[in-house]
């Protein structure tokens, strides 16, 4: 099997190390790590751009990994296991390989809007494992798309990647500064036709979740762990819901909240 061989913390090694913790060099390249058979196989299923496969140099590879390294026309690199383990941020051995991958643009026009349309927003988040655990749920639920606005945790973040468990490939997730870009966006899609709702979730909403259509097209907002939504996202929902509760919390994780309002919205479009 043709291809480079690193043994050594080299440039190459330092530059793909770099995307661990700095979002900034993420950017500037455009791409972040991946590593588990399902997340690197649902990334090739759909088509995203493999820019390199690392490998453990020290040992045998799996079915599933020798396939994988035979179907891809991309640069293979053999690496020694202490190197690949902190790549792959592992204390318990190396995985037996990494892609490195080309990140998608932010732009809106990912997401398609229809009738059934179900689109979850998420303001200015603040951990990166809740932004995974989001598109987990809105993956799982059948949402189109998940937005994530304001300065906020890293939708690439090693540890957003890994809490998605691969559906971050099968979800447009999109990046915008701010609440003004999806503003645009929304007006142009219901001049067009299209009456996106936008429902904000908060625990003194107007309704209980489950007594709000939620069949309708609906962009469901959630708000940042500590502060919940922005002003100027309230200013801009149609509705605001809450999950009714009846134990001593008062509120719900930001996952959590996101999770219960997609399914209650499942529900309801199962039943309609």
């Amino acid at each position: 099997m043709a291809g480079q061989r690193i043994t050594t913390r080299n440039a190459r090694f330092q530059q793909w190390h770099a995307l661990l913790a700095n979002r900034n060099k993420r950017k500037r390249q455009n791409e972040f790590l991946v590593q588990g058979v399902r997340p690197i196989t649902m990334a090739v299923e759909h088509g995203w751009n493999v820019r390199a496969l690392l490998y453990d140099a020290s040992r045998p590879l799996s079915r599933w990994a020798e396939e994988l390294l035979r179907g891809i026309t991309t640069d293979r690199v053999a690496m020694a296991p202490e190197l690949l383990a902190e790549l792959g941020e592992r204390t318990d051995g190396a995985p037996e390989v990494l892609a490195v991958v080309e990140m998608r643009p932010d732009d809106l026009s990912r997401i398609p809007v229809h009738d059934n349309f179900l689109g979850v927003l998420f303001d200015r988040p603040t951990q990166p494992g809740n932004i995974g655990s989001i598109i987990r749920s809105a993956d799982a639920f059948g949402a189109d798309g998940l937005i994530v606005t304001g300065h906020a945790a890293d939708v690439y973040d090693p540890k957003a990647v890994r809490a998605t468990t691969g559906s971050l490939f099968a979800l447009p997730v999109v990046r915008t500064p701010s609440h003004h870009e999806v503003a645009q966006w929304l007006s142009k899609e219901r001049a067009e036709g299209r009456p996106v709702a936008v429902v904000g979730t908060d625990e003194r909403g107007d309704a209980d979740v489950d007594r709000f259509d939620l069949t309708q097209p609906v962009l469901l907002l959630i708000g940042n762990e500590t502060t919940g939504l922005s002003a100027g996202w309230r200013e801009l929902c149609d509705h605001m819901v809450s999950i009714p509760m009846s134990g001593s919390a008062s509120s719900l994780n930001a996952s959590n909240a996101a999770t219960a309002t997609l399914y209650e919205t499942a529900r309801q479009r199962r039943g309609a």
